[in-house]
């Protein structure tokens, strides 16, 4: 099942979507909701990010190919970071570098696993995890995860969630003014979704609506001004947004 989230006069709504239309539902997002009035044209909305998590984790050395270039040795746990909840954005929604900041951004396109109910996997999403790349190494002496993610809108998510999909032959591409760029295997991953939430769940109380980012594989690189960076998972969907500037 596909599920859409979008603002309605300000109140955040939620519906299934079947083919070209939207079902709007009422209830617990993560506990059975029951439909809720007449179905909407898909393009009657407009996606918003899927979620406002509590906790928003991201990964970091998770695919084995990017492991090898780099000369990273294979974690025995997740490595992971917190990344600010404030940084999410919607689909077509504008990537803005933090004032003053001209520095390099970079776009690190993911897969998103969605929480549920008792540290379940509720379903799928896609995430950029845009980077600062000169926050993140300015002080050599503490690498400073956190901030160089955590800027408003650099959480790009979207456009739906899904509750399944086939792990082991769908892959990320990310284009970039339609040129693409990243294009790898989520079966590449060291630690597999169902090992991700199993194991960083026994650390960190994970609630529903909780997203924790897969971590990215080769081919992330920084982002111009003006640029448009698409995110595409088979069987999710492609995440669209531009980089500010350019004019």
């Amino acid at each position: 099942m596909k599920w859409v989230v979008w603002f309605d006069d300000g109140a955040i709504r939620f519906g299934s979507v079947e083919g070209e239309m939207v079902q709007p539902h009422r209830g617990d997002f993560f506990a059975g909701p029951t439909p809720d009035g007449p179905a909407l044209p898909l393009g009657a909305i407009t996606p918003a990010g899927p979620l406002r998590p509590r906790n928003f984790i991201g990964l970091w050395n998770n695919f084995h190919a990017l492991a090898e270039k780099q000369g990273n040795g294979i974690p025995e746990f997740p490595l992971y970071f917190l990344k600010s909840p404030s940084s999410i954005i919607g689909p077509d929604a504008t990537i803005t570098p933090p004032p003053g900041y001209t520095g390099k951004i970079l776009y690190e396109g993911e897969l998103g696993i969605v929480i549920g109910r008792n540290n379940s996997i509720f379903g799928y999403t896609i995430v950029n995890d845009v980077t600062a790349l000169d926050v993140l190494n300015a002080d050599p002496s503490f690498p400073q995860w956190a901030r160089a993610k955590s800027f408003g809108s650099f959480g790009p998510m979207g456009p739906c969630i899904v509750t399944d999909i086939d792990l082991a032959t769908a892959r990320v591409k990310v284009a970039l003014n339609g040129r693409v760029r990243q294009d790898y295997p989520l079966a590449d991953m060291i630690f597999p979704p169902a090992r991700i939430v199993e194991m960083i769940g026994a650390e960190v109380a994970l609630a529903p609506g909780d997203v924790i980012a897969c971590g990215t594989s080769l081919g992330a690189l920084p982002m111009r001004p003006g640029m448009v960076v698409e995110v595409t998972i088979d069987g999710i969907g492609t995440l669209r947004n531009t980089m500010a500037g350019g004019e």
